[in-house]
């Protein structure tokens, strides 16, 4: 069985590809980082570059390259998927933001992405957050 197959069984009936334009690849594989179009706005005013962009109505969903979610937490209420397959929501995604450019990438940078959600969100960033334990009050060199 090969990933594509298990992709689309784990998919689910109610989901929907997102459709890259015409002329358009995707040589990084693609996912999508899904949020209120609240903060989609919010995003899009914060971001020096944009790639394709869809809307399904109250939700957008941002084109990033495959794996995109690897060390990172993406902040509540976004959602990821993979493959840029997204449940299907009240009307049918529709692109509504691309690149400029002739012959760009369909992709957000992800890390500038997540650095402005998390700012939208009130989020620290996973890589800030502190784990280390609290310095012992013993000395470690006797």
């Amino acid at each position: 069985m090969t990933l594509t197959t298990l992709a689309s069984l784990a998919r689910g009936s109610g989901d929907v590809p997102l459709e890259l334009p015409d002329g358009m690849t995707a040589s990084l594989g693609c996912d999508a980082v899904g949020m209120p179009e609240e903060y989609g706005r919010q995003a899009e005013a914060r971001l020096p570059q944009i790639g394709c962009v869809f809307a399904d109505g109250a939700r957008w969903w941002w084109i990033v390259p495959s794996d995109s979610a690897v060390s990172l937490d993406w902040p509540v209420p976004l959602r990821y998927a993979v493959g840029a397959v997204v449940p299907a929501g009240t009307r049918t995604p529709r692109l509504i933001r691309r690149p400029g450019v002739a012959g760009a990438a369909p992709y957000t940078p992800p890390i500038p992405l997540y650095l402005a959600l998390c700012r939208i969100t009130g989020t620290v960033p996973l890589w800030m957050r502190t784990t280390a334990p609290p310095p012992s009050s013993q000395s470690a060199s006797r």
